[in-house]
């Protein structure tokens, strides 16, 4: 009886229960550790709380503290040596297929816990219970054996390399490589698919490195999101409170003088900024584009020209378009102009040692330039500028 298990199903029910085991841990993760503990993007309450963490040490083992702060540690490192799993310094195959080896690594770094771990739960069931990793999954695999007989070793080693696999190896590493870009931010992120369903949301990695501190990652009307359908849902329950989503653009009236509040909305909307400055001077990328080809100057598409001017990392831009794109700034004092102020303009918001007065007065003089620098569409885009509100 007890190698049959207590519960008997037809094979696809098998599948089913696994996929749904499975499921509900994908769910703890993005919902619990990611969202709530690393982000903040959320509160929870301690019933959901207490049942994400219990299960998590059923199904993974991971201990709260050193998943958040090595996450923690992601974001501030990101794609630099001391990253703990980016694509881009260690290998795309690396971090696919040995993301839990690089996780259990940094996880014996007591410096990373130290400054990246606070915050994380520190009551006794953490102390005395959780940590023991080993326990939480032996406990697993004899629930699962005593449900589901002998295949229930089966659903016990999916769920065991399921997180492994999919967080660990695929957000983390293709999440780094491979993929589309709603946000040309200064790290690799790339969204995986615009649904999703499969990795509870994390499939939306670029838009999650946009905006770290949303507890919504998609951003486009055809983004799925279903970890954000759960927190949702826990929230008319009154089982969740959302802190922060991804910020949508407002306006008021132009300011005279910028201030330090046109400046953190400029920074807050960002992306919004940069979108609409780079649309803003079409006519003039056209009518650049259409002059250089007749002077047989450098040739290329307008929309290759419109990516290049709105990436933020010029390192994404290969080679030999950079120079070709180059011989056209040099030939377009126009071009130049645009390309020089859209780079300061990225400045406001890139890693600073400058002074909060220091970037206002940057804000400043930038706007002063772009409204006598005798090209309409800048000067009108400095106008917008001066609308922008938190």
């Amino acid at each position: 009886m007890f190698f049959s298990g207590l519960v008997d199903l037809p094979w696809w029910g098998y599948v089913l229960v696994t996929l749904a085991l499975t499921h509900v841990t994908i769910a703890s993760v993005t919902i619990f550790l990611h969202r709530h503990q690393a982000h903040r993007a959320l509160d929870l309450h301690p019933l959901p709380s207490h049942f994400f963490r219990f299960w998590l040490w059923l199904t993974t083992g991971m201990v709260t503290k050193e998943w958040a702060a090595i996450h923690r540690k992601h974001h501030a490192k990101c794609e630099t040596e001391e990253d703990p799993h980016s694509p881009q310094t260690r290998g795309l195959r690396k971090v696919l297929w040995q993301g839990a080896e690089l996780y259990r690594a940094e996880a014996k770094n007591a410096e990373t816990l130290s400054k990246y771990g606070h915050g994380t739960p520190d009551d006794w069931l953490e102390r005395n219970l959780y940590r023991h990793s080993v326990w939480g999954v032996s406990l697993m695999l004899i629930v699962d054996v005593a449900l589901f007989g002998f295949i229930g070793l089966t659903i016990w080693a999916v769920q065991m390399v399921w997180i492994p696999f999919w967080a660990a190896g695929v957000v983390n590493g293709l999440g780094h490589y491979w993929g589309y870009r709603n946000y040309d931010c200064a790290d690799a992120s790339t969204n995986l698919a615009p649904w999703g369903i499969l990795i509870g949301g994390e499939e939306l990695h670029n838009n999650h490195h946009s905006f770290a501190t949303s507890a919504k990652l998609s951003a486009k009307w055809y983004e799925f999101d279903i970890g954000w359908m759960y927190i949702r849902i826990l929230a008319l329950l009154g089982l969740a409170k959302v802190k922060k989503t991804i910020p949508t653009p407002k306006f008021g009236t132009a300011k005279s003088v910028v201030d330090f509040d046109t400046l953190q909305a400029i920074v807050t909307y960002r992306y919004d900024v940069m979108r609409r400055y780079v649309t803003s001077f079409k006519d003039v990328y056209r009518e650049e584009v259409a002059r250089l080809a007749q002077n047989s100057g450098p040739k290329f598409e307008l929309k290759e020209f419109c990516r290049w001017l709105n990436a933020e990392r010029p390192e994404s831009i290969p080679a030999l378009i950079q120079q070709k794109f180059e011989a056209a700034l040099v030939a377009s004092p126009r071009l130049q102009k645009i390309e020089s102020m859209k780079r300061e303009l990225v400045e406001l918001w890139a890693r600073s040692s400058a002074s909060r007065e220091q970037l206002v007065g940057k804000l400043q003089d930038w706007c002063a330039r772009a409204e006598a620098s005798g090209i309409r569409q800048l000067e009108e885009f400095s106008l917008r500028l001066r609308r922008y509100v938190v």
